[in-house]
């Protein structure tokens, strides 16, 4: 027996998703139903794990829940930097510790599955640009850091750009960059426009992808399990969780999940005027040389109009809810972090700040197991989402079937989360050391 504590909730606007306009009509449970396997969770685990069972067996009658609209949780809330290379947020330069030829070839399927699920979906490309990304550097200690990871990268035999401080201003229209270093691997989304696409295209396929339905619980009954929600109950033969730290919510890894919140904001839309003021390239996405730095993203029309994003800031909330408190020192940080960036448009307010809802483990394992009979979970991304997210849902939808692939031995391999300090050690202890961080990333 299985009874959730909470529900996801935010009180933030997830702006990838209202810059793409009206939502769809919502499509909830209604009625009682029954299904062969029912996947809780549609963001990049839960649809990537659902195309993944249809891929396999398209005779499947398979059920995704989500409590909130489609892309208005956290795969709306993101960066969308899909990332094929080593990207260790615990590390000064991104370099990883593991195997990074093997981490970087199973990324590098997240993002085939992916390109892949475009087309087969009729997603539209603009939400799954294939255009690389900047490491950008505004310090010499942030060159150091790229000069680093470079390094690294050289050493595993990946290709990668040193950028100066011109062409860093010729592709963003700002002069705060000293240096970048440019990967092509990366995949940039419209993170809500490609997860809507993924439920769409579902849908189209004969899957029933269902919003605004909660799961209070669910209990075994047989070989099976009955789901509880508001609108219904689901006698299903096997069950996805693909809730990422809302896993803890039914008492699944409790005591060893770290529930972060990340913080960003989002101009309105550009003007014409504006756009010949800033320059630049029309789409660009540029991760901080420090993982502790500032994200900025420029996108265009066809991705939900012509703007700029900023990221940063994290806090630790086990709880699972980001406080308007949060919210508002973020969103003045970014204020700055924009002004410093792009001073032509200091001041600007913006239309949209808020907050995404990450899960990590202390020693950077997911959950993505058998957590009961029939029951599986594809969990705890570690801040790596849009990669880590599909590569744990196809993980879970093939050990559901009785597959095994590279990527099934991956997860299967890993350990268990490490047990977190007792509480309120825990969180003060980690929200201290995330302000140090922060401070240390300095101009970056």
């Amino acid at each position: 027996m299985y009874r959730a504590a909470c529900t996801p909730h935010f009180d933030t606007p997830a702006a990838w998703a209202e810059i793409l306009g009206p939502y769809p009509a919502v499509q909830s449970l209604e009625a009682d139903a029954t299904a062969d396997v029912t996947v809780i969770g549609a963001g990049f685990a839960g649809l990537s794990a659902a195309w993944r069972l249809h891929q396999l067996d398209p005779t499947l009658d398979i059920i995704v829940l989500d409590a909130q609209r489609i892309a208005e949780g956290s795969a709306g809330r993101n960066s969308g930097f899909m990332i094929d290379l080593p990207h260790d947020l615990a590390s000064d330069d991104y370099a990883g510790s593991g195997d990074d030829r093997a981490l970087t070839a199973l990324n590098r399927g997240a993002i085939r599955f992916a390109r892949d699920a475009v087309e087969a979906l009729e997603i539209d490309a603009a939400y799954a640009d294939p255009a690389g990304k900047v490491n950008g550097a505004a310090s010499a200690a942030g060159d150091a850091h790229n000069q680093s990871y470079a390094r690294h990268l050289a050493g595993l035999g990946e290709a990668f750009e040193m950028l100066d401080a011109r062409a860093m201003r010729e592709l963003t229209g700002s002069a705060y960059y000293t240096s970048g270093l440019y990967t092509p691997g990366t995949m940039i989304l419209q993170p809500a426009g490609y997860v809507r696409g993924l439920a769409a295209g579902l849908r189209r396929n004969g899957v029933r992808v269902l919003e605004r339905t909660p799961v209070r619980a669910f209990d075994r009954a047989g070989d099976g399990w009955q789901i509880t929600t508001p609108g219904g109950r689901i006698s299903t033969n096997r069950i996805i969780l693909a809730n990422n730290g809302h896993l803890e919510s039914f008492g699944v890894a409790k005591g060893r999940l770290m529930q972060l919140f990340l913080y960003a904001s989002m101009t309105p839309e550009l003007s014409a005027d504006q756009i010949k003021a800033l320059g630049g390239a029309p789409r660009w996405g540029v991760t901080p040389a420090d993982p502790m730095g500032t994200t900025m993203r420029r996108i265009d029309t066809a991705q939900g109009g012509n703007r700029i994003i900023t990221r940063t800031c994290a806090t630790l909330r086990p709880g699972m809810r980001a406080s308007a408190r949060d919210v508002a020192r973020a969103a003045a940080t970014q204020q700055r972090k924009f002004d410093a960036r792009f001073p032509q448009f200091a001041g600007m307010s913006m239309a949209y700040a808020w907050a995404g809802h990450l899960c990590l483990s202390l020693n950077g394992v997911s959950v993505t197991r058998q957590i009961d009979h029939n029951l599986r979970a594809a969990c705890v991304q570690n801040g790596l989402g849009t990669a880590r997210g599909t590569l744990s849902g196809i993980a879970a939808a093939e050990a559901t079937l009785g597959r095994s692939s590279d990527i099934t031995r991956f997860f299967e391999a890993q350990d268990a989360p490490r047990r977190l300090p007792p509480q309120p050690f825990a969180t003060w202890g980690a929200n201290a050391y995330l302000r140090w961080k922060e401070w240390r990333a300095g101009a970056e």
